[in-house]
């Protein structure tokens, strides 16, 4: 843990000294991804569902539909961690949300995590087998669509260029997640 908080301390410091046109690649495509949201449209409710669990908010419907972008072979989804908008791999192999260190220190700066929220150390295997060490964080709020869910479990990966994957720990929260390739749609029940 306390690795993770020198590195945060250091990039920050990093990112201070420079100026504006030196912060590099990487803040901007932090950036960009931000400014590509547009759910509003892609969403419809059709009407409530008192079935959902405490860690869904109150007002939980039966189905919410929002549209998933392909790029590069994958498909992103929308997503607010704490308030700010991001699009993220949809990754049912994923076991957590996972986020870079970019979009970590991004959310630190901007009032998005706190030191509470920042868990300890926790390791994983990626998709090469290769067995990493990362960050556990808790999320306070992840809207998806109109769902929201509390207190979501997630990884933080020690790699400024990690894509952001939309794993299992919010996705099982759901009833149902359908996918719908042909109108690129997540449906959640």
């Amino acid at each position: 843990m306390n690795k993770f908080y020198i590195l945060i301390i250091a990039l920050i410091l990093l990112f201070s000294s420079c100026e504006r046109k030196g912060r590099g690649e990487r803040r901007e495509r932090a950036t960009a991804r931000l400014s590509q949201m547009d759910v509003s449209k892609d969403k419809r409710v059709l009407k409530d569902n008192p079935k959902r669990s405490n860690k869904t908010s109150s007002h939980s419907q039966a189905k919410t539909i929002v549209k998933m972008s392909k790029r590069s072979g994958v498909y992103e989804v929308p997503i607010s961690l704490n308030g700010h908008s991001m699009n993220f791999i949809f990754d049912t192999g994923a076991s957590d949300i996972s986020i870079s260190e970019t979009e970590a220190i991004f959310l630190y700066k901007n009032g998005g995590l706190s030191k509470e929220d920042i868990l300890g150390d926790v390791q994983f295997i990626d998709a090469t087998g290769t067995i990493s060490t990362g960050t556990k964080i808790n999320l306070k709020k992840v809207k998806i669509g109109d769902r929201e869910l509390h207190n979501v479990s997630a990884s933080v990966v020690n790699n400024l260029n990690a894509p952001l994957l939309l794993g299992q720990s919010a996705l099982s929260q759901f009833g149902k997640v359908i996918i719908d390739y042909k109108n690129q749609q997540l449906i959640i029940e």
